[in-house]
């Protein structure tokens, strides 16, 4: 942690040089500062790559493919366009017939009427006399109209002058046809520019297109968006750019009748489709300032480097560093200050772990060390998304909250005396770590530890981005991205690191002998193979147990000790009668007892008995049963005398003097119960089998039993070292008897019938 402190240079830039330096030799120094400048603006300078947004392309097109589909179906409705040859009606008097008024439909016909009659009188005059006819001007009467009219008029009547009578009515039927479907055309036209506001559909030249063109102009309108999308639209182009890029495309590709329309539906769909690619334009930014040569600066033999008085710059520190003159020393002051922290914050954590946890075992301060020390080794390494959330989730599962919150805290104020770190980073840290400590032991599945993962990665982003908020760090500007980029970063850092706490979790809990919630209620599983031996060959036992673990618990839970240790100690306490089952009398089934039909000797009767905890050892290590669970298995017995097979043995001696009784003999070899969890295991182990032969008693003779049993156990010294209180005991015997009560209570006495009376009414 203390390496800036190793070797420190005195002469730094923005200090004062005490004396006129020189340079000793020429050298060619590289401009640091000035090359990084130099860079920097090459990198900045560079343009930026762009890359296709398919997702654009795919939006025009649809949105494309919907205009020409109402196109065509509003085309559709008015019909097929021209109507009738071009060689009978030009293209200009069918667009005209099928859009003018039905006045102007009615006085056409007229006209055309009028037309063929006159014409037809004077074909019947003489010969001499047409000529004349010819020579003269047609009756003003007829062709009063536009041009538009006057010529759909004479198109109309030079063809009834060629063809027959009922080809002209043919004619005008197919007009009124055509004039029908513009009409519906038109009304629809109407409607959607009133409704979706296209000005697209308000040209009026839609209509006006032949059939031909408007295959001609849909395909154009196509070719053109996907030369133009192809070549790609980029942002913040000037105004004019693409509606010049358009027109010229428009021409070149469209019917003229179908410019108009193709220009307007182009200038519509298209938009920008073209994004910066970042990776490739970070890329090529580095390139640009990797082609960016170093500058070199000659410095001559005799040249003043910096003078006496002057504060020194970031060139001169270069060339200082450069002819190793920056006086580089310990900074002993600073090393002194890190040395005492770290010395008191280790003092601290004594202290508090005394009070908390009591002695640690080697393997805990290993385990302890190696934690602590992942935090400033990460961040040694340049990494400011250090371990926090796995060393607080850890602590927090192994240890409890208290030595995890001091652990933090204690880095959270050493770690920025050796080390050169982001205050906000650390903090940040800080605060998934502490989460993860105060939370993690009251967790009691993976799952929820999986939960607590996310909250100290929403708890790290937050408290970072709500510290840049607070010191104006976020603002609507280009920073404020980078701002909320790290924000996520670290978030992001506190899930992979509680991920991985979680995955060395079960590794660490075997190797390092640790209990944790969840190990403990994997371990009381009744799956788990031990148990479900225990179950098989001692069901008398295992019943035992049961009764047992109910009433340990119900103690524990009151006098707040870790209920799930004591659930799952007291199941393994007593797998040693696995070795003989018969021995003890919970097993016999009311079937004879071996000790008074076969063995009938006390001595070994008391080491069969004694026994159980030997083999319950053997079977505890052999199954990989942490410590603390094996603890259960001497130190719920102690050093408790045998007492059945003593007095046995007493009154075997009186009756044979050569026979002596050795008491320590018949006493279990202990230890004594080290804790108050195997303490409340073995007074609720003593109590178990007075309790369960009480059938019709009082709960205060059952409390007198209780008391009884729990005197002599207090008075044997059997829970010197337990930790429990003369008071508790006696809340302890409270306890046992409300469970009792529960298990063993009245129930409503039904009425017998007679059989004969229940035949009958049957």
């Amino acid at each position: 942690m203390g390496h800036k402190l190793y070797n420190q240079p005195k002469l730094k830039p923005e200090t004062i040089a005490p004396q006129t330096i020189v340079a000793p030799e020429t050298g060619l120094i590289e401009d640091w500062e000035g090359t990084k400048n130099k860079r920097q603006a090459a990198s900045q300078s560079s343009l930026p790559v762009l890359m296709v947004d398919t997702s654009v392309n795919k939006q025009i097109n649809q949105k494309l493919e919907q205009l020409f589909n109402q196109l065509n179906a509003i085309r559709t409705t008015a019909g097929s366009f021209p109507f009738v040859k071009v060689s009978i009606l030009s293209l200009t008097s069918q667009v005209y017939l099928r859009s003018c008024s039905d006045r102007d439909w009615q006085r056409l016909q007229t006209a055309v009427e009028d037309y063929i009659k006159q014409k037809s009188r004077r074909l019947a005059r003489k010969p001499s006399r047409i000529n004349q006819v010819q020579k003269t001007s047609p009756n003003k009467s007829i062709f009063n109209g536009s041009t538009e009219f006057n010529q759909a008029v004479l198109e109309i009547a030079t063809y009834r002058l060629k063809t027959s009578a009922q080809n002209l009515s043919a004619l005008f039927s197919q007009i009124s046809t055509a004039r029908q479907g513009y009409i519906q055309a038109h009304k629809k036209l109407s409607q959607i520019v009133n409704a979706q506001k296209q000005p697209i559909f308000d040209q009026s030249n839609i209509l006006r297109i032949s059939d031909d063109n408007w295959q001609k102009t849909q395909m154009g309108v196509e070719q053109i968006t996907e030369r133009i999308l192809a070549q790609g639209i980029s942002p913040g182009l000037p105004e004019n750019v693409l509606p010049d890029v358009v027109r010229l495309n428009v021409q070149a590709s469209i019917p003229k009748d179908g410019q108009n329309i193709s220009t307007t539906i182009l200038l519509k769909i298209l938009r920008p489709n073209l994004l910066k690619d970042e990776a490739k334009t970070k890329l090529q930014a580095q390139q640009a300032a990797a082609d960016v040569q170093p500058i070199l600066v000659t410095v001559n033999k005799g040249d003043v480097i910096v003078h006496k008085g002057t504060t020194i710059t970031p060139w001169q520190f270069t060339v200082l560093e450069y002819y190793r003159l920056s006086r580089r020393e310990i900074n002993w002051l600073g090393l002194t200050y890190l040395t005492s922290a770290v010395i008191g914050g280790i003092g601290v954590f004594i202290l508090v772990q005394g009070r908390v946890k009591g002695r640690l075992r080697q393997r805990d301060c290993l385990l302890f060390l190696l934690l602590t020390l992942s935090v400033p080794l990460v961040l040694r390494f340049g990494i400011p998304y250090a371990s926090w959330s796995g060393v607080g989730l850890l602590f927090g599962s192994f240890y409890g909250s208290t030595l995890g919150v001091t652990v933090i805290g204690l880095l959270l104020l050493i770690i920025p005396i050796g080390l050169e770190v982001s205050a906000i980073a650390l903090i940040a840290g800080a605060a998934g770590g502490i989460l993860g400590s105060c939370v993690a032991q009251k967790l009691h599945s993976r799952e929820e530890l999986a939960l607590l993962g996310i909250a100290i990665a929403l708890t790290q982003g937050g408290v970072y981005l709500i510290i840049q908020l607070l010191l104006g760090g976020v603002a609507f500007s280009a920073a404020s991205y980078f701002v909320l980029q790290e924000a996520v970063l670290f978030g992001l850092s506190g899930l992979i690191w509680s991920i991985v706490a979680l995955g060395l979790s079960p590794y660490l809990e075997k190797i390092f002998d640790l209990i944790t919630p969840i190990r403990l209620a994997e371990l009381a599983n009744p799956n788990r193979s031990l148990l479900q031996q225990l179950a098989t060959k001692t069901p008398g036992t295992f019943q035992h147990t049961l009764f047992v673990s109910t009433l340990a618990e119900a103690a524990a839970k009151k006098l707040g000790c870790n209920v799930e240790l004591v659930r799952a100690g007291t199941l393994y306490h007593d797998i040693g009668k696995m070795h003989d089952p018969l021995a003890f009398i919970e097993n016999q089934m009311g079937g004879p007892n071996k000790h008074d039909t076969e063995i009938k000797d006390p001595w070994k009767s008391a080491e069969i008995i004694k026994k159980h905890v030997t083999q319950g050892l053997v079977m505890a290590r052999k199954h990989s049963l942490p410590m603390a669970i094996q603890a259960f298995i001497p130190e719920h017995q102690g050093t408790m005398q045998i007492a059945y097979f003593y007095h046995q043995a007493q009154q075997i001696a009186k009756e044979d003097p050569t026979r002596t009784v050795d008491e320590s003999y018949f006493r279990y070899h202990g230890p004594i119960p080290q804790s108050r969890e195997t303490g409340i295991v073995m007074l609720a182990d003593s109590c178990e089998a007075a309790l369960r032969s009480l059938k019709d008693t009082t709960p205060e003779k059952a409390l007198a039993m209780v008391n009884n049993i729990l005197r002599a156990r207090w008075q044997d010294n059997q829970l010197v070292d337990s930790g429990l209180k003369r008071e508790e005991i006696t809340e302890i015997a409270h306890i046992f008897v409300q469970v009792w009560q529960q298990f063993h209570h009245k129930r409503i006495a039904y009425p017998k019938f007679k059989a004969a009376a229940h035949k009958g009414k049957e």
